[in-house]
Order: C-alpha cells, then structure tokens, then sequence
C-alpha cells in the first residue's frame, strides 16, 4: 500500500476531493443526506506528455481546476437547494441552475477578479507615478503592493459573510481530512478533528504567491508600453504565473520542514486563518466521504490508504 496525495475544494454545503485519476463530491442536502458524484479523470498527462513539463504543468492544473471546480459547484449548489412545494398542486420541486448559467456566472467573476487584482492596482500605481517616479522597478513595488492589500481587504470582506464563513467551515474540513490521511491516521470524525485546518499546499497559499510572483513577472513589462498594452499584457502574462507559482507551492510542500520554507510559508499559513473556520462534526463527515469516495473511485481503498 502507498499514500498518494490528494487534493480538494470547499464547494456549498459539500466538499470536492481529487485523487490522481478520480474525483468525488459530496454535498450535504437540506434534509441532511449526503450524497455523493463520483467521477473517474485519468490524467491530461497520459494522453499529452508534453504537459509534464515544469511551468506548463502548473498553468494546465489552474485551467484544469477551474474546471472541475464550476463542475462540483455546478452539483452542489443543485444539491444543496432546498425542495419548494407548490400550493396549488401540492407536488415538490426546485429550481436548478444550468451548467451554462453557473458558467456564465464564473466567467464574470473572473472578469471581476482580473479587473479587481490586476487592473484596478495597475491604474492607481500609474496615478502615483507623479510621487514615486517612473522606475520600472519602484512602479512594479509599488503596483505589487496594492494589488496585496487589495487582496487582503477582499479576502477579509467576504470572510464576514455568514454563507461564505460556512464554506470556509467546509475549507477547514477538507484540510483536517487531508491531514489526517498524510498521517496515515483512522479517518474518524473525532480523529479527523484533532488536525490543523491550516494546509501548505491550500489554494489560498496558491493566490498569495501568484499575487507575489506577478510583482517579478510584470517586472519584464517594458515601462515605455502604453497603459491598454501594459493591462492586456498581465492577462497574458497569467498562465506563466499560475506556473511558476505551482512549482514554488510543490517545492515548498516537499520540504515544509526546512526553516527557510517554513520562513517562506508562514504569511500564505497566516491568510487561511481568515479562509478556513473550525468545522463541526457534521461537515467533517462530508470531508471524509468526500475523501473515501474519490480513493474508492481512484482504484481501491483500505484500511484508510489507497492500494496501488
């Protein structure tokens, strides 16, 4: 038998995990069932070699991810509706969203967040330009500074929502579990919540760098370009980002235990504090089905490990 890693989602009311050539979703319905989806997803890799490669590898994983993640929204937020009953007939029935309408709703969400962390920071920088000057390095600094803190006033905002504090219950789930199937520990619920909600390897550890990265990365943009190309440029510019960032997040979860790394970790550990919350029992239980499932879905599961 041998651990593999596994990665996952905080969805509504649910959970999405990810092994290597499957994935489950498990959603908790108003009445209190869980149900699951499951799904096989051999790797891109194996039909495509070429997306193996360092850098690539990592823009290919952002585009997958944002796949499969409005596929397990898509299901949960179906799911996770509640049943009306209609007066007249007396029959139940639920108004379902549309893969096309999710869709369309994600892509104007990322439209927004290209505008919020990438535009908007680019526009005030060049209004400050009369204060700090026009050095490319200075421009970049100061560009890289605001979109952070733009970020983090982002972050902090949506955290006050209570329907977004209940996905970050879900997040927190989804990171004990994981933990304790690292440790090789019994996936219990009382098990379970004895880990850390805090993960090394979380999306909101992903962003933070992405948004680190980008200050180097736009660097490279020739300072003479004018504002329309500089702007369009970043866009771009993304998926090289979204790569190097992934191969920072793999290196640093390989050795987590390096005091450099640790150092290096450290702020994108202190961020979950506001995207995660402590679960209750309930929400842990999604997690570990969410888990079991996907492993049982992958090709066999035993005694808590996947067997290979």
């Amino acid at each position: 038998m041998e651990k593999i890693n596994i990665g996952g989602q905080a969805i509504l009311e649910g959970v999405m995990m990810r092994a290597p050539r499957a994935m489950a979703i498990a959603v908790r319905r108003p009445s209190g069932e869980i149900v699951v989806k499951r799904e096989q997803m051999p790797p891109l890799s194996e039909r495509y070699p070429i997306v193996k490669l360092p850098i690539l590898r990592g823009a290919v994983a952002l585009f997958t991810s944002l796949v499969l993640g409005i596929k397990a929204l898509n299901f949960s937020a179906n799911e996770a509706i509640e049943e009306e009953t209609d007066e007249e007939s007396g029959e139940t029935k639920k108004e379902e969203l549309t893969s096309w309408a999710l869709a369309g709703t994600m892509a104007v969400a990322f439209g927004f967040g290209i505008a919020l962390f990438f535009f908007l920071p680019l526009y005030l920088t060049k209004l400050l330009v009369p204060v700090i000057g026009d050095h490319n390095v200075v421009f970049n600094l100061v560009d890289g500074v605001i979109r952070v803190v733009i970020f983090l006033v982002y972050i902090w905002s949506i955290a006050r929502m209570n329907d977004i504090q209940r996905v970050f219950q879900y997040h927190g789930a989804e990171h004990k579990t994981i933990f304790a199937f690292e440790a090789g520990a019994e996936l219990t619920v009382e098990r379970v919540k004895t880990f850390s909600r805090l993960h090394p390897r979380c999306g909101t550890s992903f962003l933070l760098i992405v948004m680190l990265v980008s200050i180097a990365v736009f660097s490279l943009i020739p300072k003479a370009w004018p504002f329309v190309y500089k702007a369009l440029s970043r866009v771009v510019l993304l998926p090289l980002i979204a790569g190097i960032s992934y191969e920072f997040l793999k290196w640093s979860a390989k050795n987590d235990q390096h005091p450099l790394v640790k150092l290096v970790i450290t702020p994108g550990l202190a961020l979950q504090r506001l995207t995660t919350r402590e679960p209750d029992d309930d929400q842990i239980e999604v997690a570990i089905r969410s888990v079991k499932e996907a492993l049982d879905e992958n090709g066999g599961y035993a005694d808590d490990r996947l067997v290979v």
